[in-house]
């Protein structure tokens, strides 16, 4: 297991407070070790009228969650069931995967883990008219509530989860700062990013900026292109050995940074 001291590079996590455990362990496995800056935390919306709008959503013909966190946080708020009736879709893998361990035996998730890629799925194609369940948080995946709708389709958005911005840690911070080890950006939060360089001293920001940015979708690496980041690579999907994959690759072909 590599340590901050024997790593041979780095990736540098934009995740929430408390979610970069399964990250850190697959880093290092592959001789990399990870440094966290975390804008925000994630909170459970535990209030009548979070409960309210979840049996609502968990309602309709159609339920459709956002994120891993999204089954985590709407599962702390009530047991989740699916009728023979209803089909239920995950933005990706990892959000199936969550629905599974939670008792949902059939989920359908698209083989491109965003939202272009869920919009795709057939069994969004004939909306008009359907109720969709659509369990996320506010500012949630804003490119597919839009086209669920454009689609005319009737959300029942269930806000189960809360994103609490949390000031970047200090120790973090310096760390970036006298990091000389190959480092690259690991981005699957546009929202996540923004808040990242908006909260960075200039010089740290400008050092996150020289690294290589390792996009979890083509609408990412577009941001990091507007960001201000020059060496962007495409990731082949969000998963953590997707975005691993492409960062070992990325670091190797560079020299340290100076």
């Amino acid at each position: 297991m590599a340590s901050g001291k024997d790593a041979g590079w780095y990736v540098i996590s934009l995740r929430p407070q408390g979610a970069h455990d399964a990250l850190r362990r697959a880093a290092a496995r592959r001789g990399a070790a990870l440094l966290a800056l975390s804008p925000w935390r994630i909170a459970v919306r535990d209030d009548d009228d979070a409960r309210a709008a979840l049996a609502r959503a968990l309602d309709a013909g159609l339920v459709l969650f956002t994120s891993p966190a999204a089954v985590a946080a709407a599962a702390r708020l009530r047991p989740l069931q699916a009728r023979a009736d209803q089909i239920w879709l995950a933005v990706g893998s990892g959000t199936a995967r969550a629905l599974h361990r939670q008792g949902i035996p059939r989920v359908s998730a698209p083989a491109r883990m965003d939202s272009e890629g869920l919009l795709a799925l057939p069994e969004l194609q004939s909306i008009a008219g359907r109720r969709i369940g659509f369990v996320t948080a506010p500012s949630g995946r804003n490119v597919l509530a839009p086209g669920l709708e454009a689609r005319g389709a009737e959300l029942e958005r269930a806000d189960v989860y809360a994103r609490v911005d949390v000031p970047l840690s200090h120790r973090s911070v310096q760390a970036l700062d006298r990091l000389r080890a190959p480092a690259c950006v690991l981005i699957s939060s546009g929202g996540a990013l923004e808040r990242v360089m908006a909260h960075l001293p200039a010089e740290a920001r400008a050092k996150l900026l020289r690294m290589p940015a390792i996009a979890a979708s083509e609408r990412l690496a577009e941001q990091a292109a507007l960001g201000g980041f020059s060496r962007i690579v495409l990731a082949a999907g969000p998963r953590n050995s997707q975005l691993l994959d492409s960062a070992a690759s990325a670091v190797m072909r560079r020299d340290p940074l100076a």
